[in-house]
């Protein structure tokens, strides 16, 4: 199962390369892959396998993999039509369509990761492969981006089904939570009851309802068919849209009997069948006809695979087989029939059965198994669906006669449109010659025909061979509860019967229908009796645009001061408040410790409170920085050293980035408007601070059990390796957050350049030799260049001290760097310390010889540095995984080396360069930004003035 995911995994990363080199013609390798998937599926039929692979047990997220009867039905369709619908698109695309790499990637990893859906034993794996289908069906249908109807059903589909996803992701951590266990087979085995499991049922379904178009969530469905059909083919007919019959069916056996379960899912899906078939009565295009056949199939299937009987699994599971299959090929056979014509309009088609006889012969076979007729499979499949359903023990006596009425009516409509598909496309419609389209057309080749014709075909051979069918199918259907009804084989006849006698009245009256669509076209279906969903979908969206527009235009007043004011003030209010009406205070804390802290605290109250009342900018900052020196110091004085050092160095770089923003910025703060409001200031920040005290002071006296820091110092060498506590959380036992910390940092380098280069990021720093030339005389060609940079400063500007300081400390410093980043794993230091050391010599370099000596001492652009750094954290996640370890999982090399001795080589340390890389990455980007790019525009200015 592994292997087939990494399989198409591969095949999805090589596609856009195959189709540069061989065009439409690389989909048949392409094809290969699930192909070669489906053999594997057909070796290991009878067996059930399950892979076990442990990754994050913590949050249960194990990738625990079962394949099992359900899972083989499925991935027969998954990867059968997935196969197929590729062998089509070599015909259907051409050679120049746009995107077509792209297309071809994201088809092989759809099947993929609905494999990866069928096969997940766990609940949240699932939702993960369930989210990756959603994301792949919103490229796909927006696969014609140039085009607004297919930007729109893609953001339509991506919204409907993403909403249902999170009610479903709430209902399987509620579920999980119940049942101990987040492993579908295990929770089946032992359902829990009760209200609660009840609620998270509910989500499920959500989700469930969602993906396969059940109404009130139907309307994506049509809309989608803006996609190009094989899109349609294949997610809309055959996979995407059964994620949410296979999850009905995989809990069935389970929770069929639950409260909310058949009220739920039998109503709404006798619902989309009768709606869904009788908005297809009045569409006229082709596909829209087959889109809502198939809203109005997936509500009979959800119907079949929700009553939750052994029977009832049968035909449901029979049905799922027989859908997929003359679905998948009508919706090819439309496919053809525009690309040939130009068009699916069917009042601009006529005479094209008798232009192209095979392809009218293809679409009467599927339609002929759609409409339940023998000897095809979809007869077998509704024969064995009504004999489920009439008089099920599972059901209430009148339920019973109402579904069988609901699904007869249902299955009459499914007649008529099929007949109306048929006669739409390929008949005569009363005129003596061929229409335009039809008569300009161009005949498809035999390849295009094949894969229609193959699924076509292999409905009647199913309905024929229905016993091979039922050997597939029944293995899973006696997992659900027989509820006493005799054994039921699937056969092409059962004899004369009730469910043979609804038969005749089902094709008897969708044929009378179809015979009296004259009289249906005049009743205008202008106003849908329920309302028109794609309306109210619209009406939602908008009233959510106005109630973001006027909530944000109540709490968003434009000011940088209330709007902080008002986040403080909540800060103050709402914790004090709970902890007034709480328990009685027993708090026991002491002031200060040693005369030192004292010193320090005074220290930062004065540059606090001289940040305050000082005017000037700059020396506002300088004191801001004061506090944050002395909150380092602090750090040293209670023995963490390595916070003290961290504290220094962000205090250090942060002066340095608030001194290049200040430069552009008056020196002075006109305040002269804000004289009412300093002392609600004042007194809103004296609240902040002592909120803050009085929080610390009940956190620490809340703690009842012996702290986990005493611990760590053993956990750190035991499983990092390291006697340095802080780095060894960062780099191994908290490094998946250290993860997500370094990716803000390169977020927030990526969005300081875009706010100052708002289009490109202008690639490295200048470097001397791309000064441009100038007949001043600034000290080029002197006997002694300290920096080169320097020589291009202005001599006003130019501080030979600072140069030749410079010159002489900066190989010190970043010695330095390179000191903390190998010792930080076992002394104070480590990669991010070492980083901004290393950002501080860059900084130094900066301010002694301008921007053209930044250019000099990093000649590389700091967005390549940015990602190097990413690529080393991310892949030593992703080797510890390949490796079958917990991924940053870190180990241990030692060896001997001579000179050096022995060495303790912790895997680690690579993490640890790709967070050294990201900090000087930041620190250069903000140099080139907020420094060197602001430079070069005060240069330009300086040269316009001077002509």
């Amino acid at each position: 199962m592994l292997a087939i995911l990494i399989a198409h995994t591969v095949a999805a990363v090589f596609a856009p390369l195959l189709v540069r080199w061989w065009g439409r013609n690389a989909f048949f390798p392409l094809a290969l892959v699930p192909l070669a998937s489906l053999v594997w599926v057909f070796a290991n039929w009878n067996t059930e396998q399950s892979l076990d692979i442990e990754w994050v047990p913590g949050l249960s997220m194990n990738f625990d993999m079962r394949f099992d009867s359900l899972a083989a039905i499925m991935s027969l369709l998954v990867l059968g039509i997935g196969a197929l619908i590729l062998v089509y698109c070599a015909r259907y695309f051409e050679d120049d369509e746009p995107r077509l790499g792209i297309f071809a990637a994201e088809m092989v990893a759809f099947s993929g990761a609905m494999f990866g859906l069928i096969t997940s034993d766990n609940m949240l794996v699932l939702y993960i492969f369930w989210e990756i289908t959603t994301v792949l069906s919103f490229l796909l249908v927006g696969h014609y981006a140039e085009r607004a109807s297919s930007r729109r059903a893609a953001t339509q589909a991506l919204l409907v089904t993403t909403a249902g996803g999170l009610a479903m992701l709430v209902g399987i951590i509620i579920l999980g939570q119940v049942a101990g266990s987040y492993n579908l087979s295990e929770i089946i085995a032992d359902a829990p009851s009760g209200w609660l499991p009840g609620v998270a049922i509910v989500l499920i379904l959500v989700g469930a309802l969602s993906k396969s178009a059940i109404v009130p969530l139907h309307f994506w469905l049509p809309g989608a068919m803006a996609a190009p059909t094989p899109v349609s083919g294949y997610l809309h007919a055959a996979a995407m849209v059964k994620a949410g019959i296979y999850l009905v069916a995989r809990l069935a056996p389970g929770f069929a009997d639950s409260g909310p379960w058949r009220a739920t899912i039998i109503t709404l899906g006798l619902l989309s069948m009768i709606l869904a078939g009788w908005r297809a009565l009045r569409a006229f295009d082709l596909k829209l006809i087959l889109a809502f056949g198939t809203v109005s199939q997936l509500g009979f299937l959800m119907v079949l695979v929700g009553i939750g009987t052994e029977k009832a699994m049968l035909a449901g599971l029979t049905m799922v087989i027989a859908h997929a299959m003359f679905k998948a090929a009508l919706f090819m056979v439309v496919g053809i029939i525009d690309h040939t014509t130009g068009t699916r309009d069917i009042r601009k088609l006529a005479h094209l059965g008798k232009k192209v006889p095979i392809l009218g012969g293809i679409a009467a076979l599927a339609a002929a198994s759609m409409a339940g007729l023998p000897p095809f499979l979809g007869f077998v499949g509704k024969e064995t669906a009504l004999s489920a359903v009439i008089g099920t023990p599972a059901l209430n006596p009148t339920v019973s006669v109402l579904v069988v009425i609901g699904l007869v009516v249902g299955s009459i409509l499914t007649v008529t449109y099929s007949i109306r598909f048929v006669w739409g496309a390929f008949g005569r419609k009363q005129l003596k010659r061929p229409s335009p389209a039809v008569k300009n057309m161009h005949a498809p080749s035999a390849l295009f025909l094949a894969a229609p014709a193959f699924l076509a075909v292999l409905g009647a051979v199913a309905g024929i061979f229905s016993p091979v069918v039922d050997h597939i199918v029944s293995p899973y259907a006696r997992t659900v509860d027989s509820y006493g009804q005799a054994a039921y084989h699937l056969a092409l006849w059962h004899g004369v019967n009730l469910p043979l006698g609804l038969t005749v009245i089902v094709v008897t009256g969708g044929v009378g229908l179809f015979v009296a669509h004259r009289m249906v076209n005049r009743l205008k279906f202008e106003h849908p009796p329920l309302g028109n969903a794609d309306r109210v979908y619209d009406s939602v969206l908008k009233g959510m645009d106005t109630i973001s527009i006027r909530l944000t235009g109540t709490t968003q007043r434009g000011s940088l001061p209330l709007t902080q004011g008002t986040i403080l003030l909540t800060l103050v209010l709402l914790p004090i408040i709970v902890l007034a009406v709480g328990a009685e205070p027993d708090l026991d804390f002491v002031l200060f410790e040693t005369p030192m802290q004292i010193v320090v605290s005074l220290i930062m109250i004065s540059g606090a409170l001289g940040a305050t009342v000082m005017r000037n900018r700059l020396a506002s900052v300088v004191l801001v920085g004061l506090t944050g020196y002395g909150c380092g110091v602090i750090f040293a004085v209670h023995g963490a050293p390595d916070l003290a050092l961290t504290q220094f160095l962000v205090e250090t770089l942060t002066l340095v980035v608030f001194v290049l923003v200040l430069r552009k910025l008056p020196a002075e703060v006109d305040d002269r408007g804000s004289a009412g409001s300093r002392l609600p200031r004042a007194v809103l920040s004296i609240a902040v601070g002592a909120t803050v005290t009085v929080l610390g002071a009940f956190a620490m006296n809340a703690r009842n059990s012996t702290p986990i820091s005493l611990q760590l110092p053993d956990a750190a060498y035991l499983l990092g390796d390291g006697k340095n506590i802080v780095n060894v959380l960062l780099v191994d036992i908290r490094a998946w957050d250290t993860m997500g910390e370094v990716s803000v940092l390169l977020v927030a380098a990526t969005g300081v350049a875009s706010l100052v280069f708002r289009n490109r990021r202008f690639g490295t720093a200048p470097r001397v030799a791309d000064a441009p030339a100038t007949g001043a005389d600034n000290g080029i060609g002197s006997d002694t260049t300290w920096l080169l940079g320097g020589d291009l400063i202005d001599p006003r500007h130019r501080s030979l001290v600072l140069e030749v300081t410079t010159r002489l400390i900066f190989p010190t410093i970043m010695v330095l760097s390179v000191y903390f980043f190998f010792s930080g794993h076992n002394a104070p230091g480590g990669g991010f310390a070492g980083g901004l050391t290393a950002g501080l010599a860059l900084v130094l370099r900066y301010l002694a010889g301008g921007r053209y000596e930044l250019g000099e001492a990093v000649p590389i652009d700091a967005g390549k540095i940015l990602g190097a750094g990413l690529v080393f954290a991310v892949g030593t996640a992703i080797s510890s995984m390949f490796l079958g370890a917990p991924a940053l999982s870190s180990a241990t090399l030692e060896l001997t080396l001579p000179v050096l001795g022995d060495i303790k080589l912790v895997t680690a340390l690579f993490f640890d360069l790709g967070v050294y890389l990201i900090v000087v990455g930041l620190v250069l980007d903000v140099l080139r930004s907020l420094g060197a790019r602001l430079d070069a525009q005060v240069e330009m200015q300086s040269q316009v003035n001077a002509r």
